[in-house]
């Protein structure tokens, strides 16, 4: 399978990094409007360089465009690449706003193509782990849940970027770094009803939040917590997933939600928890964690077995939804309720 990534910032070495360890996959193009970056990449990895993204879209050779730039561009790129009859993955997130993300979903539909958000940590395997569990029932009724990212993006980080930390590209650590676990909460826990939450800027020089939190309603009467932090001195601390039910108890950290750290589906847990614990893998490099060869890999198999990727376009959308009612109810202090894909602030 034949790929092109369009960015060539921090996490399109991610994406090279995993496409080119694939036996069936091959990275064949690079486009950027910075002539040094695509230069350096398409030096890096033996490919076709632009520095033009409408041209690169006229390659017959590219089969699946690889959307790696900053958020607000996502929505209009996956457009212009799904409307050539391209197949995509967009880094999270896959748009800044619902009417966006419903006009990549329609564009995919009608043109037939493949489209998969690029939300990695799914295929960790403490998170497969833990989806068996809960598919197979073993957690019972759900009580509630908790996604925290505690990390450090420091104003050096920010100023990386004109872009970073900006409300035109809805740049606050929920939206862009929280958005995996917010990802993670909603997959395992189902719709949400409703949501209150609250943002502030507290140390960086930035228009959106360096820090976030929200409680959530599920639909089926749980409930849900979210803490997104970029506050966290001096470095990168965790990113945590715990969920709690009438039969059991799963928390997982590590600095990218890999590890399991406590496994508990009865009251003589603790041989099998030691098993589970003996079985963890070591903490990733980076907070990007393992898993883009495995979302990379699942593409490739969607479109050879013509069914949708494992992470739907859908998904990313009710992240989306999630992040931007904290924004909503941050902003006017009231609930939002989430109906039928309606969002809607409570009077």
């Amino acid at each position: 399978m034949k790929f092109a990534i369009v960015g060539c910032g921090r996490i399109a070495l991610k994406h090279a990094e995993a496409i080119v360890s694939l036996p069936n996959a091959e990275l064949v193009a690079v486009c950027d409007i910075d002539k040094e970056k695509v230069e350096t990449f398409s030096e890096k990895y033996n490919s076709k360089k632009f520095l033009d993204y409408y041209e690169m879209l006229e390659d017959k050779e590219i089969e699946v465009v690889n959307i790696c730039t900053p958020n607000a561009l996502h929505a209009e790129m996956a457009i212009n690449a799904i409307e050539k009859g391209k197949h995509v993955m967009i880094e999270k997130p896959i748009a800044i706003n619902l009417e966006d993300a419903d006009r990549i979903i329609e564009a995919a539909n009608r043109m037939g193509v493949k489209a998969a958000s690029v939300h990695q940590n799914r295929f960790n395997d403490a998170i497969q782990k833990t989806r068996n569990a809960l598919e197979n029932g073993m957690f019972g009724k759900m009580s509630h849940g908790v996604a925290s990212i505690r990390w450090n993006r420091n104003q050096e980080y920010y100023n990386q970027a004109n872009w970073r930390g900006t409300f035109a590209a809805q740049d606050g650590i929920l939206m862009n770094q929280c958005i995996h676990n917010i990802d993670l909460l909603r997959w395992m826990m189902g719709p949400v009803k409703s949501v209150i939450g609250k943002t502030v800027t507290r140390f960086r020089n930035i228009e959106m939040e360096d820090v976030g939190s929200a409680i959530l309603e599920f639909e089926n009467g749980a409930l849900g917590i979210i803490e997104g932090a970029g506050t966290i001195y001096p470095t990168n601390l965790e990113e945590t997933l715990n969920l709690f039910g009438e039969k059991g108890t799963v928390c997982i950290g590590g600095i990218a939600v890999n590890r399991i750290e406590n496994w508990r589906f009865s009251e003589e847990y603790k041989e099998e928890e030691l098993n589970v614990l003996a079985e963890q893998e070591d903490n990733p490099p980076t907070v990007y964690g393992y898993g883009h060869a495995a979302i990379i890999s699942d593409m490739i198999q969607a479109i050879e077995d013509d069914r949708e990727p494992y992470v739907t376009l859908q998904d990313g959308r009710n992240a989306i939804e999630i992040v931007l009612a904290i924004y909503e109810s941050s902003k006017t202090g009231k609930p939002v309720i989430l109906n039928n894909n309606l969002t809607v602030t409570a009077k």
